[in-house]
C-alpha cells in the first residue's frame, strides 16, 4: 500500500468510533472526492481548531466571548443546565424549549480511568453558583455509570450551596448517549427532571 494512503488512514484512525476499516472506506471515500471537497473539508476543521475557544463562562466552544448563548439576555440565567461535553448542548438546544444556560464539565468522574473531580469543570460551576442567583442546576449528564456517578457527585456538591438540583428525567435509555437522541425524548427528559 501506498505510504500516503497508509498515513492517511491511520491518521483517520484519530476519530471516535472509526476503526481500520472505517477509515480504509473514508480514505477511499475523499480520494474520490473532487479536490475543492476535501480542501473544503480541510479548511473547515483549521477554521474550527484556530478560531473556537472555550467559553470564559460555560466552557462551551466559542468564537467570541461570553458564547452566544452565555451573552444572550433573554435567556434565563438563574437556571443552569450541566453536560459533559458541548456536544449534549445541541441536542437540548434542537429540542426548542429550554431557555436556560449551559455547563460543560468536559468529561465525568471515572477513577478506572484517572479522571476526579479536579480533572473536571466542576469548582468553576461551584465558583459561577456563589458569584451569581442560580435558583436550579439541572444535571444531564448521560445515563452511564460514569454519569450517575458524576451527577451524585454533583448532588452532594451543589446542595450544600442552596440551589436546587435536579437531574434529566429517564427518558433517556440506560447507556446511551445525549447526543443520540431525538428532540421529543430530550424535552420529555428535561419536563419529567426530578431533585437530587
Amino acid at each position: 500500500m501506498e505510504k500516503s494512503l497508509e498515513r492517511l488512514i491511520e491518521r483517520l484512525q484519530i476519530l471516535p468510533g472509526v476503526g481500520r476499516k472505517t477509515a480504509q472506506r473514508l480514505a477511499f471515500f475523499l480520494l474520490r472526492i473532487p479536490e475543492e471537497e476535501v480542501r473544503g473539508l480541510v479548511e473547515a476543521i483549521l477554521d474550527a481548531k484556530t478560531n473556537l475557544n472555550l467559553c470564559e463562562i460555560c466552557f462551551n466552544y466559542t468564537k467570541r466571548q461570553p458564547c452566544s448563548i452565555c451573552g444572550d439576555e433573554d435567556r434565563d440565567h438563574s437556571l443552569i443546565c450541566v453536560v459533559e461535553t458541548p456536544a449534549e448542548i445541541l441536542p437540548i438546544e434542537r429540542s426548542g424549549r429550554y431557555r436556560g444556560v449551559y455547563h460543560v464539565l468536559h468529561g465525568v468522574l471515572s477513577p478506572m480511568d484517572g479522571i476526579g473531580p479536579e480533572d473536571l469543570r466542576i469548582k468553576e460551576l461551584v465558583k459561577r453558583l456563589k458569584d451569581t442567583s442560580v435558583n436550579e442546576v439541572i444535571i444531564a449528564t448521560n445515563p452511564t455509570s460514569e454519569g450517575e456517578a458524576t451527577a451524585i457527585y454533583l448532588a452532594r456538591t451543589l446542595k450544600p450551596l442552596g440551589v436546587k438540583v435536579t437531574r434529566l428525567a429517564r427518558g433517556l435509555p440506560m447507556g446511551a448517549d445525549l447526543d443520540l437522541a431525538d428532540d421529543q425524548t430530550i424535552w420529555n427528559a428535561i419536563e419529567g427532571r426530578r431533585e437530587l
